[in-house]
């Protein structure tokens, strides 16, 4: 699907087209300890010593308002305690090829923010011999939007009320000064594996709070300064 997403204080929009979609786990440490109710198979309770990365692919990309679908082939497994879940996120697009940046140059290289939801469909991701690929990369799975804010325009990036609703039900609320590894570091990191490009994609990460999506509901990402993503969840 093609995703343009306005641009706040701009007449232009921004093409959402990432060559690749990096994403962090456990990097709010009130998530971390509620890991063992979200039963992840070899992740335990203790704070990681460098950024966790995985992959989401282009496919997972759904603007606000379209429909987090939930696809009928994962009742052909029969998973006990069947579990698709939320996670509100920080998102960042990178603004130039750009490798080994330095941490204190990193909002150089940052064009803007916005709002994700990782949604994650745990029972592939805690099964998958090859890791959380898979249970994070399902059609519809990224849900981004609804504006992006530059860099510039946003005051602090790393001090910004991060929020879930789900049916108007406040579930995840937190702060993104609560990160292990703030946005400085995280490009540090990632630039010095993975040389980034132009409108490539990186999540910094869901706090406290995940929880199952069944169809019906509502989900709503919020952050401070940037806007309200909303999305229906749906059954295929």
């Amino acid at each position: 699907m093609d995703i343009e997403l306005p641009i706040l204080n701009s007449i232009k929009s921004y093409p959402v087209r990432p060559s690749k979609i990096i994403a962090l786990g456990l990097n709010y440490r009130e998530h971390i300890e509620e890991i063992p109710s979200v039963n992840i198979k070899g992740v335990t309770g203790e704070i990681p010593k460098e950024p966790v990365l995985f992959p989401k692919t282009p496919n997972v990309l759904i603007p606000d308002g379209a429909p987090i679908v939930i696809p009928r082939f994962l009742k052909d497994y029969q998973f006990e305690n069947f579990r698709v879940d939320y996670e509100a996120e920080l998102a960042f697009f990178i603004k130039d090829q750009c490798k080994s940046v330095p941490a204190e140059e990193a909002y150089d290289h940052i064009f803007g923010f916005t709002c994700m939801n990782d949604v994650s469909q745990r029972n592939i991701q805690s099964a998958d011999v090859s890791g959380w690929f898979r249970g994070k990369s399902l059609d519809t799975f990224g849900p981004i939007g609804p504006e992006i804010v530059r860099t510039e325009d946003l005051p602090d990036p790393q001090n910004l009320i991060i929020q879930c609703r789900l049916n108007g039900k406040l579930v995840q609320d937190s702060n993104t000064r609560f990160m292990i590894f703030p946005i400085r570091e995280i490009v540090a990191f990632i630039s010095k594996n993975f040389t980034l490009m132009p409108g490539d994609l990186i999540l910094t990460g869901t706090p406290l709070g995940v929880g199952p999506l069944h169809h019906g509901d509502v989900v709503e990402v919020e952050i401070q300064h940037i806007g309200k993503l909303v999305n229906p969840v749906q059954e295929a």
